[in-house]
């Protein structure tokens, strides 16, 4: 009888064995997944930190920004500048960026821009783009590459200057191309929590000397209105760049605390998961015990 029942537990034991390995391997993935998470919570939450303390910062540049560019609209808007017939070519500005992690600010500037030059052949054709990071160019360069006129990079590491800014329109004016109009596509600022894809016009030196109410400024002769052009150029980037970083660590701020929030969730079910297995692993192996103890007797 003791025969039998010691033949019996030698034969269960590999399948005994094999089933305590299989539990404990459950376990060890699932702690490995848990630990895995706990640590991307922990970048997610450093982020988040960081990019509040970048937003704090760029939004008091922003309002010290806004009187260049809102005065440089209002001028175009009292003058009643607007685009030649006689020259159909156009220029498309994207802000943006090269740092990603910030939601869906890179990819509504790109898809504005998309949808207009997809809806009409002639726009397309007649449109060169200007990319100011390479989240733009990334996004832009699949449909229109032949379109792109040059990038800029180096965006988003540091706060935008004057500088910087200043150095785009330098290229624009040295690029040889000549437009009508244009536009610059950023995203605007409206609260932490909101931003919206909003455009600044662009006009040549040719609609600006043209227009009908431009005498109501004085001694307005060719190199003022050439120096003015590059300043409000520049002003105007200026201004579209700090609604673009305001924007983006706004949204940078938002989605970091969400995959946090994400991740929190993540590891009270992991954990939850983890300790039901184990107490399987533990109850099985006490039946196991108990049953061999059973059958020794």
């Amino acid at each position: 009888m003791l025969r039998q029942a010691s033949n019996l537990v030698s034969l269960t034991a590999p399948a005994v064995q094999q089933q305590h390995q299989r539990g404990m391997a459950t376990l060890k993935s699932i702690s490995i997944r848990l630990k895995s998470v706990k640590n991307i919570q922990k970048i997610t939450q450093s982020m988040k930190m960081v990019s509040a303390a970048k937003y704090n910062h760029a939004e008091r540049d922003l309002k010290q920004a806004r009187p260049l560019g809102q005065g440089t609209k209002i001028f175009y808007e009292q003058a009643e500048i607007q685009a030649p017939e006689s020259e159909p070519k156009q220029l498309v500005i994207a802000v943006t960026s090269d740092r990603g992690l910030c939601g869906a600010v890179h990819s509504g500037v790109s898809r504005n821009i998309r949808d207009k030059l997809l809806a009409d052949s002639n726009l397309r054709e007649n449109t060169k783009i200007i990319c100011i990071g390479d989240k733009s160019r990334a996004i832009l360069s699949r449909l229109f590459a032949k379109n792109i006129l040059f990038v800029a990079s180096e965006v988003g590491r540091k706060p935008p200057t004057f500088t910087d800014a200043s150095k785009v329109a330098n290229m624009v004016m040295n690029s040889g191309y000549t437009f009508g109009s244009g536009r610059i596509v950023y995203n605007k600022f409206r609260s932490v929590v909101s931003y919206a894809v909003d455009q600044l016009p662009l006009f040549d030196k040719s609609a600006v000397t043209s227009a009908p109410k431009l005498c109501v400024y004085d001694s307005l002769d060719e190199d003022v209105i050439q120096s003015y052009l590059e300043f409000s150029l520049a002003s105007l980037l200026f201004y579209a760049m700090k609604e673009g970083a305001c924007s983006e660590q706004s949204s940078r701020m938002t989605a970091m605390d969400n995959a946090s929030k994400n991740a929190g969730e993540m590891i009270d079910k992991l954990t939850l998961t983890f300790n039901r297995t184990r107490q399987a692993v533990i109850t099985r192996e006490l039946i196991e015990i108990i049953s061999g103890a059973a059958a020794l007797e």
